[in-house]
């Protein structure tokens, strides 16, 4: 009986560990969200690792390349705090250890546009951030 309660202690302790290290990690997607939805260009650079590479859909160009912060510089001239109509949906999300993948629609309903965003994700100094992210525009 004893052991029997140990492993269940254990496998409940796995479980709720790996919750929130899944939470954790839907955490950073979620200021990256909410940074590029209302146009907060310091959520959207905490979010990533500085050194970061985002590879981006450019229509007529086969790889385009930014940094977080030039990405970010995208939303400054807007009016910070206002929903721009971005909707972002995390559809999953794959972590071992410290790495994590992690899969985002976007929505942007003005033109009509829909993105996948494929997520690279590490955890550095206890937090997790983004350290790569590729992004395809979906065609109807």
């Amino acid at each position: 009986m004893k052991r029997y309660i140990l492993l269940l202690i254990t496998l409940v302790s796995f479980q709720m560990k790996a919750q929130s290290e899944t939470e954790a990690i839907k955490a950073t997607l979620q200021t990256y969200l909410d940074g590029s939805s209302y146009n907060d260009p310091e959520k959207i650079v905490s979010a990533f690792y500085e050194e970061a590479d985002l590879f981006l859909h450019k229509e007529d160009e086969e790889l385009f390349i930014m940094t977080p912060a030039e990405y970010a510089a995208l939303f400054a001239k807007r009016e910070k705090g206002t929903f721009n109509g971005r909707e972002g949906t995390i559809l999953n999300v794959d972590y071992d250890l410290d790495i994590a993948t992690a899969k985002v629609e976007i929505y942007i309903p003005k033109p009509n546009l829909r993105f996948v965003d494929i997520f690279l994700l590490k955890k550095l100094n206890g937090k997790w951030k983004i350290i790569s992210k590729a992004a395809t525009l979906l065609k109807d």
